[in-house]
This record gives C-alpha cells, structure tokens and sequence, in this order.
C-alpha cells in the first residue's frame, strides 16, 4: 500500500475538518445568510420593496398572501422573525393597529413607515369622519413616495448598496409613472354617467381621485367590516340613483353582503379586487405592478357597457 506524500496529506486533513465542521448530530448545517433582512407587514409593500433591493436585501412580507392587514394577530413566529430584522417596513396612517406593540414585541426593531410625509385623504360620512384613508398605495403617483422612502431607509442599513437602491429606484419609478398613463387612458373609456366605483371597503379613495371617478362602499375600512341595515341601505340607494351597473369587493373580506346588495339593487357582481395583498403566484395580481392593472381591467371591464 502506497504512503501518503505530505501534500496530500496536508489536503486530506483540510477536507476533513471542513466536513466535520459543516456537520452538527449527522446534519449538515446551511451557511448564515449574511443578507440584512427587512420585513414588511404586507405583501404588496414587499414586492414593491423587493423591486428597489434587488438582489442585496432579503425581503420577506409578515403576513401572508390572501392575509387581512388591518386586524391582524401577529403569531410568536412572527416576533422571532422581527427580532433577526435589520429594518421593519409599515405602510402607517392606522393601517396595520398592531404594529407598535409589535415592533416593540420584536426588540424595537428601525421601522420606517412608508406613508410619512403624504398629505393624506380624509375619510368622510361614517365612524371613521375625518380620519386618514391609509390606501396610498393605490394610487401609482402616490406610491413613488413609497419608493424614494424605501431608497432612503435602505442606504441607512446598507451604505455599500447605494448606487443599487438609487438605480433600482429610478426605474420602478419609472414603471410606475408609465403605468400612471395607462391606467389613465383605460379608465378615460368609461362614460361620465358610470364613474361611481362601489366596492365593499372604501380602498380606492385615492385611485379615484387621480382619474376623476367617485367611490362608494359597505364600510370605511375592513377593521370595522360590519354590514350594518343602514349602510347597506344607503348603498343600495347610491346604486340604484346612479344606475350603477357593477358593483364590487375586495379578495381579502367576504363578498356575501356585496352579493347581496348586487341582488336588491339590480347591479352585477363584477368580481374581486386586490388591495391588502397580492394573489398566489399564478393568480391575477401576483406583483403589485399587476394588481393595479387587474383592478383596473375589472373597473373598465365592469362599468364600459
């Protein structure tokens, strides 16, 4: 049997010890991600993020795809998650009511809060009078805002990854400009007389504002999604003085009351909305790019007859 010489020798003890050390009980053990992480609080304002990182940051959404954002309980995971975060991304204006205790929960995690800064729509004629309406997103000149907050946040933990964020920035902005003039141009085909977009929460106060429609609904926001006599009512009302032919709900509520007030109105149910969360990847709005055109699709679609 032939002898080892010292250079192998040498090789096979280094490979060795690396083997052993990658090895904990029989398991093999990953390398640590050395990614900062930053956490969102919902889906949309991941891929929104996710866009402007790139490949630096791991960007993960706490809750889930389909997830109701306002009345949400974060679970003992979720605490853990947080507390391994670099940063905690929140949209604000009293969308997510848990945030606070839960960054705290988390170890006071930096948060930055996406709708600083924004001159906000009021909520008017309900519990909510004079309140913020925290859908900014909805609107794609609104969310350059969220851009420019995330570029800004994310040089703060990542210095060596500015000229990254500030290049990815420019062109999501860029995308969202562009899909600004779409959805302008789509939603122009609908005729004056048929600009009321009726919806189950009143999430699209600031996409109605940028193209000139109006916006009736069941409740303000989905916190408070109680289907009062009176409200369904009064939205029965606005339907039929309106000659309202679609009406419509959002995909992370019931549509049960909606269908209802479709029926006693005379309007068609016209399908789901996606406002609070993406859809699974192979649905209608898997990115948010995506979701504002599917909205729209099913506006035009439902009031364009």
């Amino acid at each position: 049997m032939k002898k080892l010489s010292p250079p192998l020798i040498g090789i096979l003890i280094l490979f060795l010890t690396a083997c052993s050390s990658s090895f904990n009980s029989g398991k093999q053990t990953k390398s640590p991600n050395t990614k900062p992480i930053v956490l969102t609080t919902f889906t949309v304002l991941a891929d929104i993020a996710s866009n402007v990182a790139g490949e630096r940051l791991q960007v993960n959404s706490i809750t889930k795809v389909g997830s109701e954002i306002h009345g949400y309980q974060p679970t003992p995971s979720d605490v853990v998650k947080a507390s391994q975060a670099q940063l905690i991304i929140e949209n604000g204006l009293g969308l997510e009511l848990w945030a606070k205790k839960f960054t705290a929960s988390a170890g006071n995690i930096p948060t930055v809060v996406l709708s600083d800064g924004i001159k906000p729509l009021l909520i008017e004629g309900d519990v909510y009078q004079g309140k913020p309406n925290p859908h900014v997103w909805m609107s794609p000149k609104k969310a350059i805002h969220y851009v420019d907050k995330l570029v800004e946040a994310f040089i703060q933990i990542d210095p060596v990854g500015r000229n990254t964020y500030i290049s990815n920035g420019k062109g999501y902005k860029k995308k969202l400009i562009e899909l600004d003039k779409e959805l302008r141009v789509r939603l122009s085909q609908i005729p004056s007389n048929r600009r009321v977009l009726v919806t189950c929460e009143g999430a699209f106060t600031y996409l109605a504002k940028d193209y000139g429609m109006e916006e009736a609904y069941l409740w303000p926001v989905n916190a408070e999604s109680q289907v009062t006599p009176r409200r369904m009512a009064k939205l029965i009302t606005t339907i039929k003085q309106k000659e309202v032919p679609t009406i419509f709900c959002e995909s992370t509520v019931s549509s049960k009351a909606q269908r209802q007030v479709a029926k006693q109105s005379g309007a068609t149910y016209g399908g789901e909305f996606y406002v609070d969360s993406l859809s699974v990847t192979n649905g209608p709005a898997p990115t948010f790019l995506r979701l504002l055109r599917h909205n729209v699709q099913l506006i035009v679609k439902g009031l364009v007859l």
